[in-house]
């Protein structure tokens, strides 16, 4: 195998027509260099210099090695310095998982921010959907993932608080507790309710705020986005507990009251990897779903 190092010294005499002038060029001396040189030729079986009065010029087998020397520097060079812009965080690439209420007030501004102060790093945005997220971060194949805070920790996983999402009660008009400001959550409990939350640590939020309050919820119809519910409250068919980030455009058919007693509450987090490093993407990235979600 031939020895890169080598190969760049080589370079150096053909450049430089000379041994002396070479060892002067990399601050050897020109017996290390004759000698740099002589064991490359034992590496590639084949002379690689001839002597030309004072001076060399290469050999065909000299002048291949050289020109591949020197494409072998350039290329060094442009790793040198991608691996400087990569470290810096002037590029890289981030792959996202996030749920849909949080990709408005959430991923949309931080992703802005990101691209604003570092345009050369590359985001691949994906709905989790039907998909384990925190599992796809253990695995590697998530870079960060926006979740509803699971019972327990989760192992390989860091979870980093960004804010708290309050449920709040989604009344038809007209219902009895539609002209209270608050409702007391032990008011609801003899109602039917519309499910918007699949089992889950969304489901999860609602049902242990219930049984604070000393009932266990009556699911009469299940919906699978909170638009729907919002519908399916309209109808009549039950009363809704919906958060926040969720309501951001209420059915004109229903109330949204604040809940109390207590305030059903899902904590969203950033989750990432334990052992994932520490990029400047990374950190980036994290900054700016902060600062988001403070806004």
């Amino acid at each position: 195998m031939l020895d890169v190092r080598r190969m760049q010294i080589l370079r150096a005499v053909v450049g430089s027509g000379s041994v002396t002038a070479a060892a002067a060029r990399l601050g050897y001396t020109p017996s290390a260099v004759s000698q740099q040189v002589a064991a490359l030729e034992k590496e590639a079986g084949t002379e690689l210099l001839e002597r030309v009065g004072r001076g060399v010029r290469p050999t065909p087998a000299g002048l291949l090695l050289s020109e591949h020397a020197a494409a072998i520097g350039r290329q060094v060079a442009e790793a040198e310095t991608a691996l400087a812009d990569l470290r810096e965080g002037r590029t890289g690439r981030l792959s996202v998982r996030y749920f849909a209420t949080v990709g408005a007030p959430l991923v949309a501004p931080a992703l802005a921010r990101l691209r604003r102060d570092r345009p050369g790093v590359q985001v691949e945005l994906r709905l989790s959907g039907s998909a384990d997220p925190l599992s796809e971060v253990v695995r590697g194949e998530a870079d960060l993932a926006l979740v509803v805070r699971p019972h327990g920790p989760v192992d390989g996983v860091r979870l980093e608080h960004l804010l708290d999402d309050p449920y709040r009660a989604v009344l038809p008009k007209g219902h009895p507790l539609a002209t209270r400001r608050v409702v007391d959550l032990a008011e609801l409990a003899g109602e039917p309710w519309v499910r918007s939350e699949w089992p889950g640590p969304c489901l999860d939020a609602v049902l242990d705020a219930c049984a604070t309050a000393g009932f266990s919820p009556d699911f009469a119809v299940d919906s699978e986005d909170y638009a729907t519910a919002q519908g399916l409250v309209a109808a009549g068919l039950g009363i809704g507990m919906i958060p926040l980030t969720g309501l951001r455009s209420p059915h004109p058919g229903v109330v949204v009251r604040k809940v109390r007693r207590p305030e059903p509450v899902r904590a969203v987090h950033a989750a990432v990897r334990e052992t994932a490093p520490d990029t400047p993407a990374l950190r980036g990235l994290l900054d700016a779903l902060r600062d988001a979600a403070v806004q």
